[in-house]
């Protein structure tokens, strides 16, 4: 066989191989998340509190660990969203080419690659400071930190690919940079951005670590911002270090509840992408 030939058929058995790899993790962990954690997975577990004594077999469910993750999430997402599409518009539009453009980038890769704990450290020793405990503001904040640049930077791949030739033409008929950029940019690049979304929203919602100093833990709904909150990560991270069996087999029901909101998402972000992907020009 010719050495071309071989080194071609090799690299895509290589190819095959990985991505095979990789959908069998993926599938794997699917099935024994669901798999273990369905049979435990009842009406009452969701929509109910944690009673007394709940990690030692008690009774209750996990509707504080549901809500806490939403409000947590649901606060950190909207936050890291505003400053990251308008940094990534900035850089594309703004500042293209400039040395601060290059070295914002390279900042959100450090920041993209720190440890969560580290932000957890990091508000931990903000709110002491200014003698804030544990509560649902902490938390929101440490995770729209979290997102930030996840987020910016996954946005400014998506608007760095946006053809010139659309903008050149919006700038033809008159249209200011301003226009141009939330009107055409932020069009054409949607699909892109709703996925940059995703992205940071299921690294939030898995998190335990930033949150497990600056958010707390309460088997109660949060009546304000300054109450502490749950999570479904520690949920789960409580639950399975239980010695009691019933309780570690509720703690694979919470994980099967944590997969299932982040299908939906994703679900619900490919379903709104291709309905935004008829306005794009190729």
């Amino acid at each position: 066989m010719d050495k071309r030939k071989l080194e071609e058929a090799f690299f895509k058995a290589l190819m095959i191989a990985s991505t095979l790899i990789v959908i069998g993790g993926l599938v794997a962990v699917l099935f024994v998340v669901l798999f273990r954690g369905l049979p435990a997975l009842n009406f009452a577990m969701i929509t109910q509190l944690p009673q007394g004594g709940y990690l030692m077999g008690g009774g209750g469910g996990i509707l504080n660990a549901i809500v806490g993750s939403l409000y947590l999430v649901g606060g950190a997402t909207p936050i890291a969203f505003a400053f990251g599409l308008t940094v990534a518009f900035y850089l594309n539009e703004y500042a293209a080419k400039s040395r601060i453009a290059n070295l914002t980038r390279r900042c959100f890769d450090v920041f993209w690659s720190i440890p969560s704990i580290i932000y957890g450290a990091f508000g931990f020793t903000v709110m002491v400071y200014f003698g804030i405990r544990a509560s649902l503001l902490g938390g929101i904040v440490v995770l729209a930190l979290l997102e930030l640049p996840i987020m910016t930077r996954a946005m400014d791949e998506v608007v760095k690919v946006v053809p010139l030739k659309i903008k050149q033409a919006s700038y033809a008929l008159g249209a200011t940079r301003f226009e141009t950029t939330f009107y055409v940019v932020f069009r054409q690049a949607i699909p892109g951005i709703l996925t940059a979304l995703l992205l940071a929203f299921g690294r939030a919602i898995g998190d335990a670590a930033s949150i497990l100093f600056t958010a707390g833990y309460t088997q109660n709904l949060p009546n304000s911002i300054f109450s502490p909150v749950a999570s479904l990560p520690l949920a789960i991270f409580y639950q399975v270090a239980s010695p009691y069996p019933v309780v570690q087999q509720k703690a694979y029901a919470s994980a099967a509840v944590l997969v299932i909101i982040v299908l939906m998402i994703s679900i619900s972000s490919i379903v709104v992408s291709r309905r935004f992907r008829k306005f794009i020009i190729t």
